[in-house]
Order: C-alpha cells, then sequence, then structure tokens
C-alpha cells in the first residue's frame, strides 16, 4: 500500500472516531441557534408578543410614560416587541441575565448588538436618571405580570 493511501486510511480511521462528537457537537450548535432564533422571522424582525398589562404602581405608571416617549417606537408598545428592537418582555431580559444596571447602562452608552438582529442600541441621552429608573421599573412590572421572573443566568 502507498504511504498515500495510508495517510488517507488514517485520516478516515480518525474521523470515524470523532464523528460521534462531531454530531453531538452540530446538534448543540443547531439547537442554539434555534433557540435564539425562534422570536426571529425571516426579515429579523421579531414578532410582536401579546403583553398582559398588570395594575402598575406609581413608578410603573412614569416609567410608561417615559416608555413610551423614548422607547416605544423601537421596542413597541407596552415592550412587546417592534420592527426597530426587541422585546424587552422576554425571558432573556430577566434581572438574572439583565440586572437593572445592564438597562441603565444601555440607556446612557447603547448597546452593541448581541441577542437579535436589529443592529446596535444606539445610547439615549434624553433620557434622565429618574425616568431610567422609571422605565426598569415599568419592564420589570411588565415582566412580572407575564411571568418572567429572575433566573439564574451561567455562562456555557
Amino acid at each position: 500500500m502507498s504511504k498515500k493511501s495510508v495517510e488517507t486510511k488514517d485520516i478516515t480511521e480518525r474521523l470515524k472516531e470523532k464523528l460521534p462528537a462531531l454530531l453531538v457537537l452540530a446538534v448543540v450548535a443547531g439547537g442554539a441557534w434555534v433557540m435564539i432564533n425562534q422570536s426571529l422571522d425571516k426579515s429579523g424582525s421579531v414578532s410582536v408578543i401579546n403583553v398582559k398589562i398588570p395594575a402598575l404602581s406609581m413608578i410603573g405608571q412614569k416609567g410608561e410614560k417615559a416608555f413610551a416617549a423614548n422607547c416605544a417606537s423601537c421596542h413597541g408598545q407596552n415592550a412587546a416587541g417592534g420592527d426597530g428592537g426587541p422585546p424587552l418582555v422576554h425571558k432573556i431580559y430577566n434581572p438574572g441575565h439583565h440586572a437593572d444596571g445592564a438597562f441603565s447602562l444601555a440607556l446612557q452608552r447603547g448597546v452593541t448588538q448581541h441577542h437579535w438582529r436589529f443592529g446596535n442600541m444606539p445610547p439615549q441621552p434624553q433620557v434622565s436618571a429618574s425616568d431610567t429608573k422609571a422605565i426598569i421599573g415599568y419592564v420589570r412590572e411588565l415582566q412580572v405580570a407575564n411571568g418572567i421572573g429572575y433566573q439564574s443566568h451561567r455562562m456555557r
């Protein structure tokens, strides 16, 4: 047998040994892709979700007004998602994955695209610290009313 055919046979045997692990990796990667993209349609936009509206606290009411004035044009009415931004009433934005500070920094500094296909979120310097706190309170009240609570985030 020639040296080339022996090398080809060795490569083939090594690939056969690794095939089960490669198949598992492909399934895991495919599953992750499906989970991340489950809310996206082919155009990259999020389907608007139905959001249950609770009786809001005073801070929630203030946040609702500030959200409507500063956030709803992208994130949709009641944070249900829109053409310019994802729904914030979504398990990805639970306090264990996106703490209140993440929302505050997003408004101050903007956010690089990472969960969705909407592009980067620009900073929102017109939103005051007081309105930021109220918007976060509003979003959290909506989340709780829609069954989204704290879930510990684990990096994998």
